[in-house]
């Protein structure tokens, strides 16, 4: 796939969020939420996304979720 985009957004309580979507078709969006290890669930977010764990070398243990974005922005 080409023309892929990707925009970060890091916060200091260890919430980042990502959103990624190609230039050439506006169907292909979608925004991912990572916590950072210990991080509870923002308030915000709690009952909306399930967050799933991931372990990884590099970062220890991550929980994340992500949603498509649908319609035109």
């Amino acid at each position: 796939m080409e023309n892929i985009q990707f925009a970060y957004v890091f916060y200091e309580d260890g919430l980042a969020l990502n959103v990624m979507y190609t230039v050439d078709d506006p169907k292909k969006r979608a925004v991912g939420f990572k916590l950072s290890e210990g991080m509870e669930v923002p308030q915000e977010l709690e009952g909306k996304f399930k967050f799933a764990r991931q372990k990884s070398k590099l970062a220890g243990t991550i929980r994340g979720s992500f949603f498509v974005i649908k319609g035109e922005y």
